[in-house]
C-alpha cells in the first residue's frame, strides 16, 4: 500500500470509530434509563431494536434512492454523522420520555445508515489489492467504536447514563467532520445515475445473494449478542462468589469481549485476501455458533474462566463481517456497488430486530446462561451459504479464489 492509502484508511477507520460510538450509547446505559422509566428489561432492548429499525429503513431507503452511488460518501458520511450525533445529544439532554427517546434513536438508525456503506466504499474506491485487509480494518474500527459506550460506562458512567450519551455525541461529531478530509480514491466508481433497477438486478444475481445468505446468518447471531452479553456479565459475575466479579468487571468485560472483534476482523482480512473469503467466513462462524452454544456452561463461573471465554466468542463472531462485503464489492456491479453494500447491511440489519427481541423472550424461559443458544441457528445457515459459493463460478472472482 502506498502512503495515501495507508493515509485514507486510518482517517476513514478513525472517523468511523468514533460515530458508531452513537450505536449502543443508549444500550450500554439502559439499566440506569430503565430504572429512570421505570421499563423492564425487553421494553428497554427497544433502544436498541429502534436503532436497528431505523438503520433498516433508512438504508433502504438509501438503496431505492441509490443514495450511497449518487452523493459522494465522504459528504454522506459527514452529514449523517451530524444528525446522529445531534439526535443524541437531544436524547442526554432534555429527553425525560421513553416514547421521545424511542423516536430519537429511530433517527440516529437512520442517519447510521448513511455511515456504515458509505464507510466501506470510500475505502473500497482506495484498495483493489488488499481489500478484505482494508475493510477489515474499517469493520474492526466500527467495532471498537460500538465498543466505546461500554469503556465510558465502566470509567465514569456507571451511574451517569447522560455524561455516557453525551460523550458519544460529541466522538461522533470529530468523526465526521473528520472523514471530510479523505478524497475519492482512485478505484471508486464515478457517480452513477439513478436506476430503480439496479436493486432488482442485485437482489437477483446468484453469487451475491449467497454472499449476502452469509452475511445474513451472521447477523443474525452478532447485535443480538453485542445487545445482550453486558446483562449476561452482569448476572454471570452476579452469580460467582468470585471478589473481582464486580459490575465495573462486567463493564469492562464487555467493552474488551466486543473490541476486541476490532483485532479479529483485521486478522481475518489479512487471512482472506490470501486463504478465501469463503474458508475464513465459515471457520468464523463455527467458532462463534459454537460460543453461543457453550455459553451457559461459563455462566457464574470465576472470571478467570468466563473472561477468556467470551473474549475468545467477541473476536470470533465479527472477524467475518468485514468479509461478506469485501465479497459483494468483488461480485457485484462496480457502477452500483454502494447500492448492493447498503441493500446486504439493511436487510442484515432487518434480522437483528427479530433476534434481539427473541433473546430475553429464551431467557425467561430457560434462563440467561442458555439464552444465546438459539443464535447458532444463524451461523449454521451462513456457513452453509459460503460453502455453496466455494462452488459457484463466479467465486473465482474474490480474492484468494474459490478458498
Amino acid at each position: 500500500m502506498n502512503r495515501s492509502q495507508w493515509y485514507a484508511l486510518a482517517v476513514v477507520a478513525i472517523g468511523e470509530l468514533f460515530v458508531m460510538s452513537l450505536w449502543f450509547s443508549a444500550s450500554a446505559v439502559a439499566p440506569q434509563l430503565a430504572v429512570e422509566w421505570g421499563l423492564t428489561l425487553s421494553q428497554a432492548a427497544w433502544l436498541t431494536t429502534a436503532v436497528q429499525l431505523g438503520f433498516v429503513v433508512g438504508a433502504l431507503a438509501s438503496a431505492a434512492l441509490t443514495l450511497s452511488d449518487i452523493v459522494p460518501p465522504r459528504y454522506l458520511l459527514a452529514g449523517s454523522s451530524l444528525v446522529g450525533a445531534a439526535a443524541t445529544v437531544v436524547l442526554g439532554t432534555v429527553v425525560e420520555t421513553p416514547a421521545v427517546a424511542l423516536s430519537l434513536r429511530f433517527l440516529t438508525g437512520v442517519a447510521l445508515a448513511g455511515v456504515y456503506p458509505p464507510g466501506m466504499k470510500l475505502v473500497a474506491g482506495w484498495f483493489r489489492e488488499g481489500r478484505g485487509l482494508a475493510i477489515g480494518a474499517l469493520i474492526g474500527a466500527l467495532t471498537v467504536g460500538s465498543a466505546l459506550p461500554h469503556l465510558l460506562r465502566a470509567v465514569g458512567g456507571i451511574d451517569r447514563p447522560r455524561l455516557v450519551l453525551l460523550g458519544a455525541a460529541t466522538l461522533a461529531t470529530v468523526g465526521g467532520l473528520l472523514v471530510l478530509r479523505v478524497r475519492p480514491g482512485p478505484y471508486q466508481s464515478p457517480a452513477a445515475p439513478f436506476d430503480p433497477a439496479a436493486v432488482r438486478r442485485i437482489l437477483r444475481d446468484p453469487p451475491t445473494l449467497l454472499a449476502n445468505t452469509g452475511y445474513f446468518g451472521h447477523m443474525w447471531e452478532l447485535y443480538a449478542v453485542w445487545t445482550w452479553l453486558p446483562v449476561f456479565l452482569t448476572l454471570a459475575f452476579d452469580a460467582s462468589s468470585h471478589p473481582q466479579a464486580t459490575p465495573e468487571a462486567a463493564a469492562l468485560t464487555a467493552f474488551g469481549a466486543i473490541a476486541i472483534g476490532g483485532v479479529g476482523a483485521l486478522v481475518a482480512g489479512r487471512a482472506a485476501d490470501i486463504w478465501g473469503r469463503t474458508t475464513v467466513t465459515a471457520l468464523s462462524m463455527v467458532g462463534s455458533g459454537l460460543a453461543s452454544l457453550l455459553a451457559g456452561l461459563v455462566f457464574g463461573a470465576s472470571p478467570l474462566v468466563v473472561v477468556p471465554f467470551v473474549l475468545g466468542w467477541g473476536f470470533a463472531i465479527v472477524a467475518d463481517s468485514a468479509q461478506f462485503s469485501a465479497a459483494v464489492s468483488e461480485l457485484a456491479d462496480p457502477s452500483y456497488l454502494g447500492t448492493a453494500l447498503t441493500l446486504q447491511t439493511a436487510f442484515g440489519f432487518l434480522l437483528t430486530v427479530v433476534s434481539i427481541q427473541l433473546t430475553p423472550v429464551v431467557a425467561t424461559l430457560v434462563g440467561w446462561q442458555w439464552a444465546f443458544a438459539p443464535l447458532a441457528v444463524g451461523p449454521a445457515i451462513g456457513t452453509f451459504a459460503m460453502l455453496r459459493l466455494r462452488g459457484h463460478p463466479d467465486a473465482t472472482k474474490l480474492a484468494g479464489g474459490r478458498g
